[in-house]
C-alpha cells in the first residue's frame, strides 16, 4: 500500500523504553522487554516484511536519574522524567527524520512526552507546513497540568506538556520542549476514555479537544468512532498513534497499572489500529502500560493483546 509520509514504508525504526517513573507502580519497566521476549519484534521483521532499525537494547536511562528527585510543583520524579524525555525526543527524531515508521515501546505513558517530541519536529522538518495528528486511545485523558493533578505522577499529565498548554520555564523540568516539538491540539483525537478527573473534563471542555467515550463506543460501534475520528484528524496529516493497553477492557489487558472495566474489546482495538493503518497516514506509535507485575497470571494475555495492536497497526489482517 502507498505510505504518504513516509520515506520508505519498510523501514521500521524501534525505540524500547523501559521507563517507570511517570508513575509509582513497579513492573511497567519491564513492559518492553516482554514485548519482545514474545517474538513482536521477529513477527514484525518474518512476517509483515519491514527492515528494522533497532540498537537492540531496552533502554532504562540510569544515567539520566538523578541522585535526588523531590517533589516539585505538584510533580513526583520530575528531573528524571524529564531528562529521560529529552533523550526519547532525540531517538525518536532520529528516527523519524529518516522517514521510518518509529515504533516507541514503553514504559509508562510519560513517554509519549519525548516521543510525539520526536515525531513533531521530524515531520515539521521533513513536510513544512505539515502538522502532525495525534489519535490517543486510552481509558485516562492524561492532560491534567501541575495545577490540576491530583496524583502528581507525569503519565497523568503528558498532554499538557505535549500541547503546551503547560509550559515550564525550568530547562531541567521540561523547559527544553520547543515550540516544533508540540503538537497541534486541533489534530488531537481521543477514543476510548472512560476515567477523567473533573478538571481534565474542564480542560477537555475549554479547549475543544475531541474525544469519544466508551459510551459513544457502545452507543454507536467502534466503525462510526473511528469514521468520525478520522474525519476530524483530515485526510492530509501524518498520524501518530498512541495506544495505551488500558483502553482495553479489564478482560483482554489485565496486566496494566491503571486498569479500568468497561473497554475495548481485543476485536474493537485491533480494529481502530488497522483502520488507521489503511489510512496510508501513520507514521508512528507508541505502545506503553503494559505491567507483568500487575495481575501476573495475566501477563502474558496482555502481552499478547498488545502485540496484536501493534501488529495490526503495521498491516497485519485483523481476524
Amino acid at each position: 500500500m502507498k505510505h504518504n509520509y513516509l520515506a520508505n514504508g519498510t523501514e521500521l525504526g524501534v525505540v524500547a523504553a523501559g521507563f517507570s517513573h511517570g508513575q509509582p507502580k513497579p513492573g511497567v519497566a519491564i513492559g518492553p522487554s516482554s514485548l519482545i521476549a514474545s517474538g513482536l519484534l521477529t513477527q514484525i521483521e518474518h512476517d509483515l516484511h519491514y527492515t528494522l532499525f533497532f540498537d537492540e537494547v531496552v533502554h532504562v536511562y540510569h544515567s539520566l536519574l538523578p541522585f535526588e528527585d523531590p517533589p516539585h510543583n505538584n510533580m513526583h520524579r520530575s528531573l528524571a522524567v524529564s531528562a529521560v524525555n529529552k533523550r526519547i525526543s532525540e531517538q525518536v527524531y532520529k528516527q523519524a527524520h529518516e522517514g521510518r515508521f518509529v515504533l516507541t515501546l514503553g514504559g509508562d505513558h510519560s513517554i509519549s512526552i519525548g516521543s510525539l517530541a520526536g515525531t513533531a519536529e521530524a515531520i515539521r522538518d521533513r513536510l513544512p507546513g505539515k502538522e502532525l495528528a495525534v489519535l490517543w486511545v486510552d481509558a485516562h485523558g492524561d492532560i491534567n497540568t501541575p495545577d490540576t493533578t491530583i496524583s502528581g505522577n507525569i503519565h497523568g499529565m503528558a498532554l499538557a506538556f505535549s500541547t503546551g498548554l503547560y509550559r515550564s520555564r525550568e530547562a531541567d523540568r521540561f523547559g527544553w520542549l520547543r515550540e516544533e516539538q508540540l503538537i497541534n491540539k486541533e489534530k488531537l483525537v481521543y477514543i476510548a476514555l472512560r476515567d477523567l478527573d473533573k478538571a481534565e473534563e474542564v480542560i477537555l471542555e475549554e479547549q475543544g479537544i475531541k474525544r469519544f467515550y466508551m459510551t459513544d463506543v457502545k452507543e454507536h460501534g467502534i466503525e462510526k468512532i473511528v469514521d468520525l475520528a478520522l474525519n476530524h484528524i483530515g485526510a492530509d496529516s501524518p498520524i501518530h498513534l498512541q495506544y495505551d493497553i488500558d483502553a482495553l477492557d479489564t478482560s483482554e489487558a489485565p496486566s496494566t497499572g491503571t486498569s479500568v472495566p468497561g473497554g475495548l474489546t481485543l476485536e474493537q482495538g485491533t480494529y481502530i489500529s488497522k483502520r488507521v493503518h489503511d489510512t496510508g497516514n501513520l507514521i508512528a506509535m507508541d505502545l506503553v502500560e503494559v505491567n507483568p507485575e500487575v495481575e501476573p497470571e495475566g501477563a502474558a494475555k496482555t502481552v499478547a493483546a498488545a502485540s496484536s495492536l501493534v501488529r495490526s497497526a503495521l498491516g497485519q489482517a485483523v481476524r
